[in-house]
């Protein structure tokens, strides 16, 4: 199929390597997506995930009670869907740990049936 008759549909800037590809993704006029710009495979696989599922380790805290700080910080251990960060946010703001907190500790098990554990960032004593 010709060039002409293809359109860029999305660049995605690859970040598996420090090359940074810029591939393009591109819809032909039956509805086939092509991977273009790739310099590997694992630039067409990070492509192909960021495309058609894009996911992102979730960062933020949740509240502590008892603790020397009344906040820790928290994150997923794997990646969880990129349309799934708002809920994911919303259900660690409802919970409320108790300290003592070590780094690692899972928090929240398999939040939203992802797969992914909410798990503490660092230690975090209690209130002497």
């Amino acid at each position: 199929m010709e060039e002409s008759s293809q359109s860029v549909v999305r660049v995605i800037r690859c970040i598996v390597c420090p090359t940074g590809c810029e591939i393009q993704v591109k819809k032909n006029e039956s509805g086939d997506i092509s991977f273009e710009g790739y310099t590997c495979k694992r630039g067409l696989e990070y492509a192909q995930q960021e495309y058609y599922e894009p996911k992102r380790i979730l960062t933020t805290t949740m509240r502590v009670q008892n603790g020397f700080l009344p906040l820790v910080p928290v994150r997923t251990d794997v990646p969880i869907l990129k349309d799934k960060l708002e809920e994911a946010v919303k259900e660690i703001a409802v919970k409320q740990i108790k300290a003592p907190i070590k780094a690692g500790d899972i928090l929240i098990e398999n939040i939203l049936g992802s797969g992914a554990n909410i798990i503490a960032s660092r230690d975090l004593s209690e209130i002497q």
